[in-house]
């Protein structure tokens, strides 16, 4: 099954949307039922073992359960395929510590009882013929997984926050046997996948935006205001209103999920990506306002040393606004630039020379 995310389809953050990538569909099928599951687990950034019987399939099964998350972004650390050469072996094997927050892929059999203690395996096998429907397995404890059994199966005492969606179950386990095309049952996963993932960003995207300040808050001769904190339990309560319910059919305790994802890495690198784009973004309203200022009549009234701190710190916020591609137009950088002569050109001639080196 491909877990790709179509090109055609909208992004809320093309910027930090994860690199598309195909899973086989025959090495997957076992566990079809289950795939909400492992999309709960990779978006809480659980520690997964895929155990496959060859590095590709491996490889391609953890690659496409990382991008499963499109157009979020995994943060967590992913090894496609591990073996017991890595510099990680003794760190990953341990059972003195918890298992990190990583998915890995292994082929050796040796990791089967190594890798017990982990909280959720995914076993894959081999690749079955087309048409020829695989028993669905039933979730079972990681302490079940025995060391010669190479059935196909998710090995989890987790439990999902959300209830299945029957019916797109039943569209694919019945696209199987109609032997439907890979491409259509990829295309029929990956849109459920990310109108999933989209259904519990907008929520956040929401909040998130209302913690920017005003546009008018924004003043030229000051430094910009701060983004608000944000605040869970202040999240928690808009989502009677403006939740995932609005967009998702899916019943179940998102709450729950989202109190869950906020420990994660995915949501700590969702809210840093976020609050940096949103910090850029004030700074490229900053500069526009002080391209709007007359600046020539604050001078006025200032000393000479306002007025070089003022030099210097505008110099500052043109090369950060260039070397960071904040999101201003040329022209404002332009005019910025311009700015900038003319408080020089008012100064004496010593201070101009001190500054034109500078």
């Amino acid at each position: 099954i491909c877990l790709a995310l179509p090109s055609a389809l909208p992004l809320p953050l093309p910027s930090s949307c994860s690199s598309p990538t195909h899973l086989p569909p025959q090495c997957f099928q076992p566990v079809l039922i289950h795939v909400q599951m492992l999309w709960e687990l990779m978006l809480l950034g659980e520690p997964i073992v895929v155990m496959a019987p060859s590095p590709t399939i491996s490889s391609e099964t953890v690659l496409a359960l990382t991008s499963c998350l499109a157009p979020l972004k995994f943060c967590c650390d992913y090894r496609p395929y591990f073996t017991i050469h890595d510099s990680e072996f003794k760190e990953y094997t341990t059972r003195t510590q918890a298992p990190p927050n990583v998915v890995l892929g292994v082929t050796n059999p040796f990791f089967i009882k190594a890798l017990q203690h982990w909280p959720h395996i995914l076993r894959v096998g081999e690749p079955r013929l087309s048409g020829d429907l695989p028993k669905q397995v039933k979730v079972k404890k990681p302490t079940k997984l025995k060391t010669l059994d190479t059935k196909p199966g998710l090995y989890t005492a987790y439990k999902t926050f959300l209830h299945k969606d029957k019916a797109l179950i039943k569209r694919l386990l019945k696209g199987i046997q109609r032997k439907r095309p890979s491409e259509v049952q990829s295309a029929l996963l990956r849109r459920h996948l990310l109108e999933l993932t989209q259904s519990f960003i907008f929520p956040l995207e929401h909040y998130m935006a209302s913690l920017m300040p005003l546009q008018r808050a924004i003043t030229p001769w000051k430094n910009p205001p701060q983004i608000r904190p944000f605040r869970q339990e202040d999240f928690m309560r808009t989502l009677e209103q403006a939740g995932p319910q609005l967009t998702c059919v899916l019943k179940g305790d998102w709450l729950g999920l989202y109190r869950r994802f906020f420990k994660s890495p995915n949501f700590d690198g969702w809210y840093r990506h976020r609050h940096r784009e949103m910090t850029q973004k004030l700074e490229a309203l900053h500069l526009e306002v002080i391209c709007e200022a007359n600046i020539l009549a604050w001078m006025k009234d200032k000393s000479e040393v306002e007025i070089v701190d003022l030099v210097l710190k505008l110099r500052e916020k043109l090369a950060r606004a260039r070397c960071h591609h904040l999101p201003v137009k040329e022209e404002t950088l332009q005019r910025v630039g311009l700015y900038i002569e003319t408080i020089i050109g008012s100064l004496p001639e010593d201070l101009q020379a001190v500054l034109h080196h500078h």
